[in-house]
């Protein structure tokens, strides 16, 4: 029927349109005048004050100052209300869980990291969650009522036909039956799940080196080896969810690992992961070996190969770019993408050094050529995937003035 809300080209589907543009600007300048926010979107000064008026009657936008410095007079200037909607995502590995909540600008207005040491988890998942997540809530002065959209990262994948978490063995308590059904039943708000992978693909997208780039391949290494395929600008989640688990990946000059679910490990994993690199460094003379958990020691000797121009530290690191390459070829013959984006402490800490080598070997072992480059997101880029993630979906439903 005419006039519904649904309706393309509808006045109030036309309105909604312009709502967003303006909001979108919003979030991307920050405050605007209502002059300034009319040239943007090309619409007229009545116009624009009526987009206005309207987005502070529904609470979405504030009047906060004036324009100061200029000839004339003072204009009014706006921005998105922060308190309209909070998100949360949490950050899940065997060791802790780290949780934030952001207001719906993208600031983050709480945080807390809950410890879950030990095979075997000292409390149910269920309670892990809700009290990492209350303590982000707590911290950001809000109830847990207050959070519109949940996204939780995690090593592996949900399966979406069994709603069983895979490839991720090594996660005490996250594959009973039911639950994905206790979570939902605990939790006030929507939940959604993404690999963890996944959600640094997300935030270098968005945030980072992959910003205005519809295809690439991001190259995970810190705990694990992985890798998240973004095609024709959307994540490629595969069938069981498991596509980018190269780690699984067979790969030359390393014996083939059978049963790889049970291993948790494959070729790619045993030859490059974080887990080789300390094995490497004694199998070369290296002295003084870092004995902390292995991420840790990679990404030690990984930094300082590429800070200290060494013999055994050029070996280091063209063996372990050779390794590199050896899998992202195999990837790059399938998918040919644009960019490559390597993140992960263990990729990360060679900088440009180890990036120049991978770029290098990989231009040899591969038909095609992406170009290859280091992750801008640093701070923990699995928590920040999250957030923009659930930030995305909310911003979707909070901002539709359609209804």
């Amino acid at each position: 029927m005419a006039g519904t809300a649904g309706t393309p080209g509808t006045p109030r589907v036309l309105r909604a349109m312009n709502d967003r543009a303006a909001l979108d600007l919003l979030l991307e300048h920050g405050q605007l005048s209502r002059t300034r926010i009319g040239k943007l979107t090309g619409l007229s000064k009545p116009t624009a004050s009526q987009l206005l008026a309207r987005l502070e009657a529904a609470g979405l936008v504030l009047a906060t100052g004036t324009t100061e410095g200029r000839p004339g007079p003072n204009a009014q200037l706006y921005e998105v209300n922060p308190t309209a909607a909070y998100a949360a995502g949490l950050d899940v590995t065997p060791e802790r869980i780290l949780a934030a909540v952001s207001d719906i600008t993208g600031r983050t207005v709480g945080s807390y990291e809950l410890p879950t040491p030990g095979r075997r988890p000292s409390q149910p998942v269920v309670r892990q969650v809700t009290d990492a997540l209350d303590g982000a809530v707590k911290a950001a002065g809000l109830a847990r009522d207050d959070v519109h959209r949940l996204v939780i990262g995690t090593p592996g994948a949900f399966d979406p036909n069994t709603g069983r978490l895979r490839y991720a063995s090594h996660l005490p308590g996250w594959h009973t039956p039911a639950l994905l059904d206790e979570l939902a039943a605990a939790l006030p708000m929507p939940v959604e799940y993404e690999n963890d992978v996944n959600l640094v693909a997300v935030a270098e997208q968005r945030l980072g080196a992959a910003r205005g780039h519809e295809d690439f391949v991001l190259l995970w290494n810190e705990g694990g080896l992985g890798a998240a395929l973004v095609l024709g600008g959307r994540l490629h989640r595969g069938w069981t969810g498991g596509a980018g688990e190269v780690g699984f990946l067979p790969v030359p000059g390393t014996p083939l690992v059978r049963q790889v679910t049970k291993a948790n490990s494959g070729g790619y994993q045993e030859l490059a992961g974080s887990q080789a690199i300390p094995r490497l460094a004694r199998e070369i003379g290296m002295p003084s070996v870092p004995s902390t958990p292995y991420a840790e020691a990679a990404a030690t000797l990984v930094e300082r190969a590429a800070g200290e121009d060494t013999a055994l530290n050029r070996l280091l690191l063209q063996t372990y770019a050779t390794r590199l390459a050896t899998g992202l070829a195999s990837l790059v013959s399938v998918l040919d993408p644009e960019l490559v984006v390597l993140s992960g402490a263990s990729l990360t800490a060679g900088g440009e050094v180890l990036r120049a080598l991978v770029q290098s070997e990989l231009e040899e072992l591969a038909a095609s050529r992406p170009r290859l480059v280091v992750g801008d997101v640093h701070e923990h880029p699995v928590l920040r995937g999250a957030l923009e993630s659930a930030l995305a979906t909310t911003r979707d439903e909070v901002f539709n003035t359609s209804r």
